[in-house]
């Protein structure tokens, strides 16, 4: 069934109509498309635009067509859309009570709410995985204060830090995203439906009332701007993006720290492939397919971007290429925030070896300057005195901890026994006790903050 056709003397050409349709994509919101229509009956029922009886009974169609479809026993046939499919089943079903349905109502403003109240309940269910993702995170955190490890400036080893330290600092961008889904959800949360094409209807229509069933904060304020907006999906599509960037970059760590090189980290047997020809392999696949489909959330991004930025008010057809890019970035964040769930939360990490290549890469270098600023040196001949010394290991290949305290002297009188508790691994974090520091007292006020904002 058409919902439109009155002054046309000619059927549709199939393959226009094939170019056309959107029941193939928009089917992935039929629960939504459904739940507005029964808030739309219901206020047309209470401003007496229907019956009572006509309203109840579009309400029991209604409930039977979605009903049907949940269980499997009504199957999406060819109709134009989601719209027009649910519309001539209702009529087919109830008869001509189903014929008022689209009382005041336009596709246009139709689909604006079915992709809002999608988009909404979408938010929600990343923002939980989100949520999800931060509980491993910070229980890696808690179980390792203490472990040491190299951070990393430039791909090069820069000062010591813990995998506590090193796992926060995803904490806060995953904590970011989330904020940022929040931020969309209430800015988008208010109600198109009653704009009709553009400019409203004649019809008494009660929007705050539909509103206030849809779970709302309230009608949208201009008709013409309600059909065409799609700012919401955009920002949803940088919001998808960024987060995807998170998780690209730490599986680009992942990747290096499960290398052979590294070997920092263990990743479970189930999160990872082998060779079809080199049985000796293990490959670590999820981290590379999730920094992979990176690209893809940000194809979505640039395309509705590009599809909107020539739109002249109100509605044009355009705006249906907002879904299917839109409905596959959705599914591949939620898809890779969850499997990168699973695979941070059976990883093993191999602390041994994150300490002896914090040992190895003159982490400890800031650290030796401070000693000698703190003995009276000024910082910048401290700075050289220590690149000596960096010289020197590095022609000896071995590390500061290493060099005799001769051999300190010899390059600065200033170096005392002491040089060797100053520039340990346990004094080099220790001692950094500022919030947001890596020492395990700094750290343990961070976790105590994350526990707080998790419980919430």
């Amino acid at each position: 069934m058409k919902l439109w056709g009155g002054r046309f003397t000619k059927e549709t050409n199939q393959l226009v109509f094939n170019f056309n349709e959107s029941l193939s994509f928009d089917r992935k919101f039929y629960k939504q498309d459904i739940r507005g229509s029964l808030a739309h009956v219901r206020m047309l029922g209470k401003q007496g635009i229907i019956s009572e009886d006509e309203m109840n009974t579009i309400i029991n169609g209604l409930e039977g067509i979605l009903a049907d479809l949940n269980s499997g026993a009504l199957d999406f046939d060819h109709s134009e859309d989601i719209h027009s499919f649910v519309e001539a089943h209702l009529i087919e079903r109830v008869g001509d009570a189903g014929k008022k349905l689209h009382t005041g109502r336009s596709r246009n403003d139709q689909v604006a709410l079915d992709m809002k109240l999608y988009t909404r309940d979408e938010i929600v269910e990343i923002n939980e995985l989100l949520k999800d993702l931060l509980s491993s995170l910070l229980k890696v955190m808690e179980e390792n204060t203490e472990t040491f490890m190299p951070g990393f400036t430039h791909l090069q080893k820069a000062q010591p830090i813990t995998l506590a330290h090193h796992f926060g600092a995803y904490f806060e961008m995953f904590k970011r995203d989330r904020s940022r889904l929040d931020d969309i959800y209430n800015r988008m949360n208010l109600c198109p439906l009653g704009s009709g094409a553009l400019a409203g209807t004649t019809y008494p229509l009660d929007r705050e009332y539909t509103a206030e069933l849809l779970e709302f904060d309230g009608p949208t304020l201009n008709s013409m701007d309600s059909v065409s907006d799609r700012d919401y999906l955009i920002e949803l599509m940088s919001a998808l993006s960024t987060i995807m960037m998170h998780l690209s970059r730490f599986c680009e760590e992942i990747i290096i720290w499960n290398s052979n090189e590294y070997r920092f980290v263990n990743i479970d047997d189930s999160y990872s492939t082998g060779s079809s020809i080199m049985p000796q392999k293990k490959n670590p696949d999820i981290a590379e397919l999730i920094r992979g489909k990176t690209g893809r959330v940000y194809g979505a991004l640039t395309s509705i971007l590009t599809t909107m930025k020539g739109i002249p008010l109100a509605y044009n057809k355009d705006m249906q290429e907002d879904k299917e890019f839109a409905f596959d970035a959705i599914d591949t964040v939620k898809g890779c925030i969850l499997l990168f769930t699973g695979m941070i939360d059976t990883m093993t990490f191999n602390k041994d070896i994150m300490e002896n290549s914090t040992k190895n890469g003159f982490t400890n270098a800031t650290d030796a300057a401070d000693y000698l600023v703190n003995h009276g040196v000024p910082f910048r001949d401290a700075h050289g005195i220590v690149g000596q010394l960096v010289l020197f290991c590095e022609e000896k290949k071995i590390s500061l901890d290493d060099m005799t305290l001769e051999e300190y002297k010899a390059i600065s009188p200033v170096f005392e026994e002491d040089i060797y508790d100053a520039i340990s691994l346990q004094t080099c974090v220790d001692k950094r006790l500022t919030i947001g520091a890596p020492s395990p007292e700094a750290m343990k006020k961070v976790i105590t903050i994350y526990k707080d904002y998790l419980s919430k």
